[in-house]
């Protein structure tokens, strides 16, 4: 046996398809908890509280790095935000590892304001882009940093972190782990990089990539070139210090009227308004623009909050184009086990009562 033989097969999230299993080597496995640990500094005295599955790429590559650093985890059967935030409190907790699902829940949660968080050193996010005002928010209770962090099932765990040495850039995913090749490409998918600060798709290359989905070599071949770069499905853009910033998922844009439209940006404007706990936005089919937004919206507990007046905050901090033109109201959104959105499902849900 050796580092590049297979060591296991993740099954994908899911969330724009059908799972598909990435067959990861020894040494992505073992190589992405060892550059996991180093650039989040975990040490043999942390205490992590998570909720993320043990089963998915990303609760095993907090599990396991911290189990390398011979620090201590204490893993929830499932989430729930009361019990998070006194498993924080009682253990005394030097971080918390979630999805952005799992954050907001946890704002939202009547005890928030009052909980004992101030044992936490440092807190990761990923899975999806997570809003600056609710990263504002949990910043305002915790004093230790946010780390924005991204990656896949494909990589066997991180690809792009903060490191907790250096000052966080909020929005961004970090830079890319020591080792690893990253790049933004054309959309379009032909060859080439585009300039700094333009979105393209990102790509990544080196000894993280997987070596294959499992039986699917035609799935493989869409992904993976010859020589050896993954296209991730990402848009993205890199600045000129080598952070990069997530736009959303190639597969999720709407193109309204010609325009691109991201969902994660307008979830990211609704996400900030007070009366709203959690959104998604999905797309229907138009027959003068092609597609058009729609905004799933979670209420906050007890809040009079309408389409129109969402609309109306849309209106202020959005460019007409990328305004939803519909906005739902439910009781729960969307996720997967690991509790990434699953916008294909949006056109399943059954609405609250009309506001």
């Amino acid at each position: 046996m050796t580092p590049k033989d297979l060591c296991c097969i993740g099954y994908t999230s899911g969330t724009t398809g059908h799972p598909k299993g990435a067959m990861q080597s020894h040494q992505a496995v073992l190589l992405n908890c060892a550059l996991t640990a180093t650039m989040h500094g975990r040490r043999d005295d942390d205490i992590v509280v998570t909720a993320l599955p043990a089963a998915h790429v990303y609760g095993n590559v907090a599990i396991n790095s911290t189990f390398l650093a011979g620090g201590t985890v204490v893993l929830m059967e499932r989430f729930d935000a009361a019990q998070a935030l006194h498993l924080i409190a009682a253990e005394d907790a030097t971080m918390f590892e979630g999805v952005p699902a799992m954050y907001s829940m946890i704002m939202a949660d009547p005890s928030f304001d009052t909980a004992e968080l101030s044992s936490l050193r440092t807190s990761t996010i990923g899975g999806q882009t997570f809003s600056p005002s609710l990263a504002e928010r949990w910043q305002a209770r915790v004093t230790g940093p946010v780390l924005e962090l991204w990656g896949m099932t494909e990589i066997a765990g991180l690809g792009a972190t903060h490191s907790v040495y250096a000052p966080p850039v909020p929005g961004s995913i970090g830079v890319s782990l020591p080792g690893i090749e990253t790049k933004i490409a054309p959309i379009d998918g032909s060859v080439g990089e585009v300039p700094v600060g333009t979105p393209g798709e990102l790509m990544v290359r080196g000894p993280l990539v997987m070596l294959g989905y499992y039986g699917r070599p035609d799935a493989t071949a869409e992904v993976l070139s010859p020589d050896g770069w993954l296209r991730t499905g990402d848009v993205a853009y890199v600045d000129d210090t080598g952070h990069f910033f997530v736009v959303d998922r190639l597969k999720d844009m709407i193109l309204t009227a010609g325009y691109n439209v991201y969902p994660a940006e307008i979830e990211r404007v609704i996400s900030s308004h007070p009366q709203v706990t959690m959104v998604a936005v999905g797309k229907r089919s138009d027959e003068v623009k092609g597609e058009v937004a729609v905004a799933y919206i979670v209420a906050a507990p007890n809040s009079d909050l309408d389409g129109a007046a969402v609309l109306e905050y849309c209106r202020q901090h959005l460019a007409a184009y990328k305004r939803p033109r519909e906005v739902v109201f439910v009781d729960a959104l969307p996720t997967t086990s690991s509790g990434k959105l699953m916008r294909r499902k949006l056109t399943e849900l059954d609405p609250t009562s009309a506001r």
